[in-house]
Formats: C-alpha cells, sequence, structure tokens
C-alpha cells in the first residue's frame, strides 16, 4: 500500500485524490492531510480516512479543528510551518495541491524529507523551478506531473531517447471566450469568465483559463519540467479538450495522449505511476466525431505572451507575474476591476520587478509581495 499526504485535500484536486483513495482502500493509505481554511470539510475527511495529522494554513481555523478532533489521537498542525511539518512525516507520496505560491515551501520541504512528489501546485515550479531542480537533483527525488497537459507530455515521453523531444504541442481549451474580441471583453462578468466549457476547476484557474494566463505558466512549468526553451514549446487551442497534450520528436513522429477531460486520470497515473490503474470514464472517438487545433490570439489574450516574456527574461520575473496575477485575480472576483485589468496590472508590475538571476526562497517571496502590492496600490 502506498502512504499519501495530500496537500490540498478540500479543494478539486484533493477530493478527487480522495475519490481514488477511497474506491482503491486496498492500494493507499492517507497519512496526513492539509487545506486552507475549511476546518469542516478537513475534519470529515481526516476522521474518514483514519489520518496520522492534519494542517490548516488558517491558524484560527486550526485551533477550532484541534477542539473538533479532540476525542481522536489525529495531531493537528497550524500555519505555513505547520503545512510544512505535515509535508515531512513518512509518507510515499506527497501529492501538492495548494493553490498558489503558498505550495513552494511544502514541495521543498517533502523533497528534504526524500518524498515523491505528485506536483499540481504549478507555482512551485513558476517561481521557483531552479531551485527545485536543484533540490530533486541533490536528493534524487522523483517529482510527477499531475496537470493533465503536463501528465501528458510525461506519458507521450514514455520510451522516447533521450535528447529526442524537438517540440512540445501543449493543448489549451481557449476557456469561456474563445472567439472573443478585446471589445466583447470589456465588460464580462465574474460568473460568465467561471463558466469553462468542459473542465470544473477551483474559481482561481477557471479565471486564469478564461484569460490564457494557466497556459502562459503551464509553458513556464513545461520549460523546468522537461528541460526546452519556451521557443520549443507551441501552444494549440483544442476545444474539445480531449487530446491533452504531445509532443514532436527529432523524426517527425507526434506522440500524443487522449482522454476524457477527467483530472482522475493525471492524478492517477502520478499516484500508480510506472503502473497503471483503473479506469473511470473510457474515451469514446466515434462519440468525439473530430478533433480541431487553431493557433491563440495572443492579441487579445496578451497574457500569453506576457508569460512567454517572463519565462524568457527568467530570474524573479516568472514569480512577479504569478505574484500580480493571483492578487488581481482576487479583486476580479471581488468585484474590484474588470477582467482585462487583469492582464494590464500583471504586465505593470512585472515590468516594475526588481529582476535577479541568482536568488533565494526570500527572494522569490520579497518578489510575490512586491509584485502584489503594485496590483493592490494601483486599484485600492
Amino acid at each position: 500500500m502506498k502512504k499519501l499526504i495530500i496537500l490540498g485535500s478540500t479543494g478539486s484536486i484533493g477530493t478527487q485524490a480522495l475519490d481514488i483513495a477511497r474506491a482503491n482502500p486496498d492500494k493507499y493509505t492517507i497519512v496526513g492531510l492539509a487545506a486552507g481554511s475549511n476546518a469542516e470539510l478537513l475534519e470529515k475527511q481526516a476522521r474518514e480516512f483514519g489520518v496520522k495529522a492534519v494542517a490548516l494554513f488558517d491558524t484560527k481555523a486550526a485551533d477550532e479543528l484541534k477542539i473538533k478532533l479532540a476525542d481522536t489521537n489525529i495531531k493537528v498542525f497550524c500555519g505555513a510551518d505547520g503545512v510544512c511539518e505535515l509535508a515531512m512525516l513518512d509518507c510515499d507520496v506527497v501529492l501538492n495541491a495548494i493553490v498558489g505560491i503558498a505550495g513552494l515551501r511544502p514541495t521543498l520541504c517533502a523533497i528534504d524529507a526524500g518524498h515523491t512528489i505528485a506536483l499540481a501546485n504549478k507555482e512551485t515550479l513558476v517561481t521557483g523551478g531552479e531551485i527545485v531542480n536543484r533540490k530533486l537533483k541533490e536528493k534524487g527525488v522523483e517529482l510527477l506531473p499531475v496537470d493533465s497537459e503536463h501528465s501528458a507530455i510525461f506519458q507521450s515521453l514514455q520510451g522516447a531517447p533521450k535528447g529526442s523531444l524537438k517540440k512540445i504541442l501543449l493543448t489549451a481549451s481557449g476557456g469561456p471566450f474563445f472567439g472573443k474580441t478585446r471589445e466583447e471583453l470589456q465588460n464580462v462578468t465574474v460568473k460568465e469568465a467561471l463558466a469553462h466549457p468542459n473542465w470544473s476547476m477551483g474559481a482561481k484557474i477557471t479565471i486564469d483559463s478564461a484569460s490564457l494566463m494557466n497556459k502562459g505558466l503551464e509553458v513556464i512549468e513545461a520549460v523546468h519540467l522537461f528541460g526546452v526553451p519556451a521557443s520549443q514549446i507551441e501552444v494549440l487551442v483544442h476545444r474539445q479538450s480531449i487530446l491533452h497534450s504531445a509532443v514532436e520528436l527529432s523524426d517527425g513522429a507526434v506522440i500524443a495522449q487522449l482522454g476524457t477531460p477527467d483530472m482522475k486520470l493525471p492524478i492517477q497515473y502520478a499516484l500508480t505511476y510506472p503502473g497503471r490503474d483503473m479506469c473511470f470514464e473510457q474515451l469514446d472517438l466515434f462519440k468525439v466525431g473530430s478533433l480541431t487545433f487553431e493557433r491563440p490570439d495572443c492579441g487579445t489574450f496578451k497574457l500569453l505572451p506576457l508569460c512567454i516574456e517572463a519565462i524568457n527574461h527568467g530570474g524573479l520575473y516568472p514569480t512577479a507575474i504569478n505574484g500580480a496575477n493571483e492578487e488581481s485575480v482576487k479583486l476580479f472576483l471581488e468585484g474590484k476591476i474588470k477582467f482585462l485589468q487583469i492582464a494590464e496590472l500583471n504586465e505593470k508590475a512585472m515590468n516594475l520587478c526588481e529582476n535577479k538571476k541568482d536568488f533565494t526562497v526570500e527572494d522569490i517571496f520579497a518578489a510575490d509581495e512586491a509584485a502584489r502590492q503594485i496590483v493592490r496600490k494601483a486599484v485600492l
């Protein structure tokens, strides 16, 4: 049985991972669970799976959870340090599904503890990719991607000779606003931006999908995961979300991974790797009918080229645009800015960033906070 720790257990990825564990009680033991502030759901999960420990970023919620779990032997950790401590408990795999840059330090701590990382927190690599890769190599730890696109690339590369990767073909659904002009996007609502045509995800990532910021972050992530420059990554808008991504090899062969738009498949693959397990929903190509591919509209959706610019500059630029985006998306969800302002604020923060080529984890968090302040000052 594999011993799992799930960080972000109350979110979309975390709850689906627990669905997989629930369906395979003979294969997985849940050692620990961590969340942001949802003490009520975390308590239910902890009791159901009989975990050894839980953690909450929100210290007040953690204090309340200690009282609720007083009749058990479950240890309750609190705050960011508590989540890191949880990530270092004895286990086989740490699934990091925390949203945002808050996931970086727990990833580094789990690597220090020698745990295999199943990574659904893209900000870990967007902001700290160079540091994470050095630590992975130093500790001899494996990192397995959970994002559907990066999982597809990883799966497509299985068996490919070293050095044969010519190009990554990174697919994008196009989100709810595909085909819209900037004029048409001037006054779109939060509800409209959250109406993703194919995927059921959390609010932040759904907004990122609508703006194509999510795809820009995935380009940065792919650079660190697969060791290729952004110039070797091509983004294709694929509205059906059936072909999850592909690779072109040196002989011109294109290898792709296809499947239904269900995150359980990449989650399960990371947990069972190198094996494969139960099928949740079989892909029916006759029902799909046809697959289409188009170029992204980088003139309308400016965050994709901005992210590519950020990773080409390197250093702290990716951290700056990521931090600005987390803050601007929050403001958009609160109704304080318009949809198109997200890109404007992100660009402003990135351009004002004090860049460093050699940086520490502390530098990353300082750049993140500086970018957030630029956004807040521009709006509030």
